[in-house]
């Protein structure tokens, strides 16, 4: 029975880890800690601007939209608009809000007037108007009214945000 035994321990003792463990190296760890936190820092900057930047795409609507109003070009606002650039193919798609109508409202005599400069203020997600969508605010003309602005997320189409 003594046999099996002193065996056992003597393998063991061949095996064990703590005896063949590396010395430290405090410059591997002091790289690997280094590593560890850049890319935690990464981690926090691109989710930072990714949430900073999170409606960009629809803000880049809107600045479209009022840049081409402010060049006056009413046709390609329209199109910006309905984010339908070949609208005049199909115009009776866009009965309810007519071409005139909508340079009634954008044009010269409309509620903004003639605008001569425009600037985006900030951005605001919502979720109960229809689907969800971003309401754009943009200062008008150096205006104390802000113009506010719907941009639906799903095709881009833009309207007045009415609250």
């Amino acid at each position: 029975m003594r046999l099996p035994s002193v065996i056992l321990v003597a393998y063991l003792l061949s095996n064990m880890t703590l005896l063949d463990a590396q010395p430290y190296n405090a410059a591997k760890e002091r790289r690997r800690r280094i590593l560890i936190l850049s890319a935690l820092v990464a981690v926090i900057i691109i989710a930072g601007l990714g949430w900073f930047y999170r409606n960009w795409p629809e803000e880049q609507v809107v600045d479209k939209f009022f840049t081409a109003i402010q060049n006056k070009d009413f046709e390609s606002a329209y199109g910006i608009y309905f984010h339908d650039p070949a609208w005049r193919e199909h115009q009776k798609k866009y009965a309810q809000y007519t071409y005139a109508d909508f340079y009634r409202d954008w044009g010269p005599g409309g509620e903004w007037g003639l605008v001569k400069s425009h600037r985006i203020l900030g951005t605001a997600n919502t979720r109960g108007f229809g689907r969800g969508g971003v309401v754009v605010e943009v200062i008008v003309n150096d205006r104390a009214e802000h113009a506010r602005m719907f941009v639906q997320k799903s095709d881009k189409t833009i309207t007045v945000y009415p609250y």
